[in-house]
């Protein structure tokens, strides 16, 4: 069973932890700290803030996180929390990039039921608490974000069959929360991911109206025992059937 409660709490705990990060990060580039300092404290102490809030918020629950030791007692709970407390180290810890996110989502049999995504360096938070509306019509030729150090060769392939403009970001959180926000109509990505990376992307992407699956168009499940999770589409759902058409034809 799951709740405006739920929702309202994903919503929430990726705001606190999203302000925890923007304060971390202004101190410590402040001090002149490296990036590795950065990118190891924003972890730590956003992983550690989320796991004693919904420690205290919901201890019935089990929590995966991706900062965390794996409890396999997950498997057989009802509800599991899935987290990634800083999603985009390498962004986050280049000053003063915003493409980076916390990720905070609620499963149940397998799927997201609650979710939230802040982008905390542009004083944002997308959640299912409060649905965010996908624009009626998007950008034609459709633009296709994608890494900006190494797009995978999937999303260029597809890409290239529609005709779409390559647009670079940087988290997984950040790309998915743009097809929401209309900064692109594409995200395809293969290779390298595993559930945290995008739980809450998709949990938010799919109650603002996107279509959202792996790459063969089968729905993304959760809380698996493997919780390797490499590929996804998120897009514009009139373009879902030229993009799965499109990945047919790749032999990658």
């Amino acid at each position: 069973m799951h709740s405006l409660d739920d929702h309202q709490l994903a919503a929430d705990l990726a705001e606190q932890a999203g302000a925890l990060l923007l304060e971390l990060r202004a101190r410590l580039s402040g001090d002149d700290a490296p990036p590795a300092v950065l990118k190891a404290e924003g972890d730590r102490q956003a992983h550690e803030l989320l796991m004693r809030e919904l420690g205290e918020a919901r201890p019935g629950d089990a929590i995966l996180s991706e900062e965390g030791k794996d409890d396999k007692a997950r498997l057989h709970a009802e509800r599991t929390w899935i987290v990634d407390p800083l999603d985009g180290t390498r962004e986050y810890s280049e000053v003063p990039r915003t493409d980076w996110a916390v990720h905070v989502a609620l499963v149940s049999d397998n799927r997201p039921i609650a979710g939230a995504v802040a982008l905390p360096g542009l004083g944002l938070v997308l959640s299912t608490a409060d649905t965010p509306t996908l624009a009626a019509e998007g950008a034609t030729p459709p633009r296709m974000i994608v890494s900006r150090s190494r797009p995978p060769a999937a999303a260029t392939h597809v890409a290239g069959v529609l005709g779409a403009e390559l647009v670079e970001m940087g988290s997984a959180g950040a790309k998915a929360m743009a097809v929401v926000r209309g900064e692109c109509e594409i995200y395809v990505h293969s290779g390298g991911q595993y559930e945290w990376d995008s739980c809450a992307p998709v949990a938010v992407a799919a109650a603002s109206g996107c279509h959202v699956s792996r790459l063969d168009g089968s729905e993304l499940l959760y809380n698996q025992d493997d919780v390797y999770l490499p590929d996804l589409i998120v897009c514009r759902p009139e373009l879902a059937e030229g993009v799965l058409g499109a990945l047919d034809t790749f032999n990658g």
